[in-house]
């Protein structure tokens, strides 16, 4: 079971690896046809960082449009960052102090993150418009991520699973040197819906945490009067063009 998990794992690991780094190259080579900013949008780049920060840390856009939406969804993920940073532990020989200090706030983000989720399920299944345009993997990746959340707190908060060996099998991940993992039902349930995540999100919708910072309508400065805007294909298509006039 332990070789299982193993190979599990380093598969996942590469493919998230591997996908990410492809989609985000592609959305690099996307070309923006337009320039379209969102108004009121920057008129520098160092605007555009500001307004590409607020938007990944406090979903500005979102809080303006639904303050309940805003509410979850800020929620669930703020408290998955914390829980992602608080597993760093299982990984690195030696923990630094603030990440024993955070360990004791940390843990119970869990329990917001699972809060958070069920408030964006509770949405889509009440709200008919949202209901409307749903479909069966938008509630599947919800009751995925609400699934890991409640297996990790049962393993946090009730029944306890051995953490040394879950950090020697974490740590022998990264050299190839697989050790024992602990056959406790929570663990194992917890680790395998970790990894289903890892190998489906580079093809799934959750794209939009690298995505949101490729969007045109956000990442734009909004100077088509100063500056004008013509993609790089354009630009091909007019020296081709110009080429073939006499």
């Amino acid at each position: 079971m332990s070789e299982f998990y193993a190979l599990l794992f380093t598969v996942a690991f590469w493919v998230l690896i591997i996908g990410l780094g492809l989609k985000i190259y592609q959305y690099i080579k996307t070309p923006a046809p337009l320039k379209i900013p969102l108004t009121p949008a920057p008129l520098t780049k160092t605007g555009v960082g500001f307004r590409l920060a607020k938007e990944a840390i406090f979903f500005a856009s979102l809080f303006k449009s639904n303050k309940w939406i805003w509410l979850f969804g800020w929620l669930f993920h703020m408290s998955l960052f914390i829980v992602l940073i608080i597993h760093l532990r299982y990984f690195l020989e030696t923990v630094p102090e603030w990440l024993v200090m955070l360990q004791s706030v940390g843990k119970y983000a869990a329990f917001t993150m699972v809060i958070g989720l069920v408030g964006l399920l509770v949405r889509r299944i009440a709200v008919p418009r949202i209901r409307y345009i749903s479909d069966p993997s938008d509630y599947l990746w919800l009751i995925l991520l609400i699934v890991i959340g409640i297996t990790g707190i049962t393993m946090r908060f009730f029944s306890h699973t051995d953490i040394i060996s879950v950090k020697a099998f974490a740590i022998g991940l990264e050299s190839f040197n697989w050790q024992q993992l602990p056959l406790d039902g929570p663990l194992l349930i917890h680790l395998a819906l970790v990894a289903i995540l890892m190998i489906l999100l580079p093809f799934s919708k959750l794209l939009h945490i690298p995505g949101i910072f490729f969007a045109p309508t956000r990442n734009q400065v909004d100077n088509p009067r100063e500056q004008r805007h013509v993609s790089k294909w354009a630009l091909n298509l007019e020296a081709e063009k110009n080429k073939k006039q006499p």
